[in-house]
C-alpha cells in the first residue's frame, strides 16, 4: 500500500493589499493541484491531508469552487483524500456548517473528527460515507483515525486517544506540533507526551508546523512525521525545505520519501546603511546589497521579499519610505510582494562621541545641526539655517514682531 502524507496547504492565502493578489492566491492551488497530479501518477491507495486545508475558516465561495475543482481528479479516480481540521480551518459559529464538512458531505474529502463520552474519553466511529462524518475509516487492512486541533492542552489527550483504539495496524492523522521542532507554534506538546502513541500507531501524521521533521522513540524508531507545508506561507520559511511524503506501506512497516515541491522563492535581506551621508547614498548602498542577495535566486518566478533596513544613518529614516524603495527595486527586479521591517535610527552627536560639557546654546545648535543635517535637501547649509532658526527664535523671544519682520529674516 502507498499513500501521500500533505499537510497546511493554506489555500486562499494572498496579500490582499498587493499587486500580486491574485498571482500569489494561485500558488497554494498550483501547489495542491501539483500533490494531486502526483497522486494520480503514483497510483496511491489515498491521500492524507494533516489540517489547514485553508488558510481562514470563512473562506470567499471561490475558493470554496476552486477547490472542489483541485480535488475533483481525486474523486474522479477513486482515491480517498482523508483529512482533519487545523486551527486555520476552524469554523466557530455551532450553528454553520463548515466549508471542511461540506466537502466531506459531497464526497471530496473523508473528514476525520472523533465524538467524546460523557466521561470526556474519545470515540473514534466508523466514517459514515452519507453523513460525511466519523473518527476512524478502514482502507486496505490499515485503520485510520483523525482528530484535528486541540490546542495547547493536546499533550494531556494522548492517553484518552489511545484507550479509544483496539484495532491492529494503525494510523493517526493528528494536527499538532511538537515544541523541539517547532517552536515557533502555539498549540504543540511536548516530545515525551508524544512518545506513547508509537505504542498504538504504525505511523502518526502531524501536522501545523511549517518545517518538516521526523520524531522517533528514544529507541531510534522514526514513528511521527510532519511535512511541514509544501508553499511557503509566512516570511521565515525561505530556508525550510517544502514538500510531502510518499509513503510506502510493506508488512505492517512504514517507510516515507520526503518528496519536494517548488514553492515561490522567498527572500528576506538585511539591508546595511550604517554611517550613510544621505539618502542618495543610502540608495546606492540598498541596489547593490540587494542585487547581491538576489543573485543566488535561480527562479523565473517574482520573488517575495522580506527587506530589514538597519544601521544609523546621518539622515532621517523616514526618507527612505516605502515609495521610494519601491522605485529602486523597479530598476533591477520585480518582485510580487515586498514587505519592508525599517529598523534604522538616526546617527546623533552623543553616539559619535561628542562633549557632554556643553553650554546650553551649543546644545541647541547641535540639536539643530542635527535635525536639519537629517533632511538631505538640506545637507551642506546646516550652518546657515541654525543661524536662521536661531535668529527666528531671539526675535520671537524679544515680543513685539510681525510677521513680516519674521518673513524678512526668512528672506
Amino acid at each position: 500500500m502507498r499513500f501521500i502524507h500533505t499537510s497546511d496547504i493554506h489555500l486562499g492565502k494572498t496579500y490582499r493589499t498587493s499587486t500580486g493578489e491574485a498571482e500569489r492566491y494561485d500558488d497554494f492551488f498550483r501547489c495542491m493541484s501539483g500533490i494531486v497530479a502526483d497522486a494520480l501518477r503514483e497510483q496511491v491507495d489515498f491521500l492524507l491531508i494533516g489540517g489547514d486545508l485553508f488558510h481562514v475558516g470563512q473562506i470567499l465561495p471561490r475558493t470554496f469552487a476552486r477547490t472542489i475543482e483541485t480535488l475533483q481528479p481525486l474523486k474522479d479516480a477513486g482515491i480517498p483524500c482523508i483529512a482533519i481540521e487545523g486551527n486555520h480551518d476552524w469554523i466557530h459559529r455551532r450553528d454553520s456548517i463548515s466549508w471542511m464538512e461540506a466537502l466531506s458531505q459531497m464526497g471530496y474529502l473523508r473528514l476525520l473528527r472523533p465524538a467524546r463520552n460523557d466521561d470526556g474519553g474519545y470515540r473514534f466511529d466508523p466514517f459514515d460515507i452519507e453523513t460525511g462524518m466519523g473518527g476512524h475509516i478502514e482502507i486496505g487492512g490499515l485503520n485510520i483515525y483523525g482528530l484535528g486541533y486541540l490546542g495547547a492542552q493536546a499533550g494531556s489527550h494522548v492517553e484518552r486517544i489511545c484507550q479509544a483504539v483496539t484495532t491492529n495496524h494503525n494510523l493517526l492523522l493528528f494536527h499538532v506540533g511538537i515544541w523541539s521542532f517547532s517552536p515557533v507554534e502555539i498549540g504543540n506538546m511536548k516530545l515525551e507526551e508524544a512518545h506513547p502513541l508509537a505504542e498504538t500507531f504504525g505511523y502518526v501524521a502531524l501536522g501545523h508546523g511549517h518545517k518538516p521533521y521526523v520524531i522517533e522513540t528514544p529507541e531510534k524508531r522514526p514513528y511521527a512525521f510532519n511535512p511541514g507545508s509544501p508553499e511557503r506561507v509566512n516570511f521565515g520559511e525561505e530556508k525550510y525545505a517544502k514538500g510531502y511524503y510518499l509513503v510506502t506501506v510493506a508488512d505492517g512497516n512504514f517507510s516515507a520519501e520526503f518528496k519536494p515541491t517548488s514553492p515561490r522563492p522567498m527572500v528576506v535581506a538585511t539591508i546595511n546603511f550604517e554611517g550613510a551621508e544621505n539618502v542618495e547614498v543610502a540608495l546606492v548602498r540598498f541596489i547593490e546589497q540587494l542585487r547581491e542577495k538576489l543573485a543566488v535566486v535561480d527562479d523565473p518566478r517574482r520573488p517575495l521579499l522580506e527587506l530589514k533596513l538597519v544601521g544609523k544613518i546621518k539622515f532621517h529614516p523616514f526618507e527612505l519610505g516605502r515609495e521610494r524603495l519601491r522605485l529602486a527595486l523597479e530598476e533591477f527586479t520585480d518582485p510580487l510582494h515586498v514587505e519592508i521591517k525599517n529598523h534604522l535610527s538616526l546617527l546623533t552627536g552623543a553616539a559619535e562621541g561628542g562633549d557632554a560639557k556643553k553650554s546650553l546654546a551649543e546644545i541647541e545648535q547641535d540639536v539643530l545641526r542635527e535635525l536639519i543635517g537629517s533632511g538631505s535637501d538640506y545637507q551642506g547649509r546646516e550652518d546657515e539655517l541654525i543661524r536662521l532658526s536661531m535668529a527666528l527664535r531671539n526675535a520671537v523671544q524679544k515680543g513685539d514682531v510681525d510677521g513680516d519682520e519674521l518673513l524678512a529674516l526668512l528672506e
